[in-house]
């Protein structure tokens, strides 16, 4: 079979599962709305959940340290800016972690970690609907991978004593999942860690800078007061500070062997110096506080309102908001619909979630006003209806 042959028939296998997926044309028109293929809508699809990615100030110092677009080297060979870290120093200070240290996105942070920190004498327990990257991190790691139910402390501890003491522990969960939008419960985790002496890794990607002490917004952990009890946390620079990349904050002992083991650090190019100066910026932002007031206020009116209507959306009380539909080609169909109301939200389907939880996936931001959650609200209604959700 030639290679074209093959994709053809897996392509035709996708299209008959409905689970057939194309790059959609994006253009921005302003801090909510976009084009997409030619249509105007509402976009709730992005997880810049503070809106910082349009923020004057953080475009400002994108653009006034823009001298060089990339270092074009990894870290470790001439691509250590002063302004990388600048930027790993506040961020050990945003978490009050002895160090931080940055990697180019989210997903080779998780990678870079669990590559780094497991091998073939440890066991990594980790919940059922952890994201992809966490999944892939623990494959790369060699690691046997014993899997929990979704944020079921219980079933995580059965399967902590049934495996005894032979293998080192390591516990790895999400804060805020990136697809349920439920929040995890780190309090009953992080003392099942404590009693079997295992390492716990947290990925708060979609919790950190939102919710948390008024103080800093550090996160999950923040919020349940068990930050200190975290021995790697996890974050992207690409959702609610809204530039790119990603970190971890840790001791200075896991930050060395990081550097000296994590192949994903090691062998790309560094972060550029006006993505961390934007970044430095867009934290200088969010430490007002101000944002965070905004999106909470939207999370707890939108949310009411869909119950009120109807709609399942799960434990969310978060700026994710899934609302359950089941049936995958029935999901891209009510997401086409929404669409041509100009209503920007899309189906998540296989294998992005299970086969038949299919949903669409809300992300509200700080930047939505009322008129526009107000007007998705009644288009929402009159789609479920058609649909048969409520």
């Amino acid at each position: 079979m030639t290679a074209n042959n093959y994709a053809r028939e897996k392509l035709a296998e996708i299209r008959r599962n409905n689970l057939y997926r194309a790059l959609k044309r994006i253009s921005l028109i302003n801090k909510t709305k976009i084009q997409v293929d030619g249509k105007q809508a509402i976009n709730f699809c992005s997880n810049d959940y503070l809106g910082l990615s349009q923020n004057p100030r953080v475009l400002y110092e994108a653009k006034r340290k823009l001298n060089q677009v990339s270092q074009c080297s990894s870290r470790l060979v001439s691509g250590n800016s002063l302004d990388i870290e600048m930027l790993e120093n506040k961020l050990a200070k945003h978490r009050e972690t002895e160090t931080a240290l940055v990697y180019s996105t989210g997903y080779m942070a998780n990678l870079g970690v669990l590559s780094a920190l497991a091998d073939k004498d440890s066991i990594i327990y980790s919940d059922e609907l952890n994201h992809s990257s966490i999944i892939d991190g623990c494959r790369l790691s060699g690691a046997a991978v014993s899997i929990f139910r979704h944020n079921n402390p219980s079933s995580l501890g059965k399967l902590i004593e049934s495996d005894g003491k032979s293998k080192r522990k390591i516990i790895i969960t999400e804060g805020i999942f990136s697809m349920n939008g439920n929040i995890a419960k780190l309090s009953d985790i992080c003392l099942l860690a404590k009693n079997a002496n295992a390492l716990i890794i947290l990925d708060d990607a979609h919790g950190d800078f939102i919710f948390g002490r008024p103080k800093n917004h550090s996160g999950t952990a923040d919020l349940l007061r068990v930050s200190r009890l975290i021995d790697v946390h996890v974050s992207s620079l690409s959702k609610a500070i809204g530039c790119f990349g990603g970190y971890i904050a840790t001791s200075h002992s896991i930050r060395e062997l990081l550097i000296n083991k994590s192949r994903q650090l090691i062998y790309t190019s560094a972060l550029p110096s006006h993505i961390c100066r934007a970044t430095l910026a867009a934290i200088s932002v969010a430490s007002k506080g101000n944002l965070q007031k905004k999106l909470l206020t939207n999370i707890h009116y939108f949310v009411d309102a869909l119950g009120k209507l109807g709609f399942l959306v799960g434990e969310s009380s978060t700026q994710i908001i899934p609302i359950i539909t089941g049936d995958e080609r029935t999901t891209v169909k009510i997401s086409e619909s929404l669409l041509k109301m100009g209503v920007f939200i899309q189906a998540i389907r296989y294998p992005t979630v299970s086969r038949g939880c299919a949903q669409l996936r809300i992300s509200l931001t700080a930047e939505h006003d009322r008129g526009e959650l107000d007007f998705t609200l009644s288009c929402l209604e009159k789609t479920g209806k058609k649909y048969r959700l409520i």
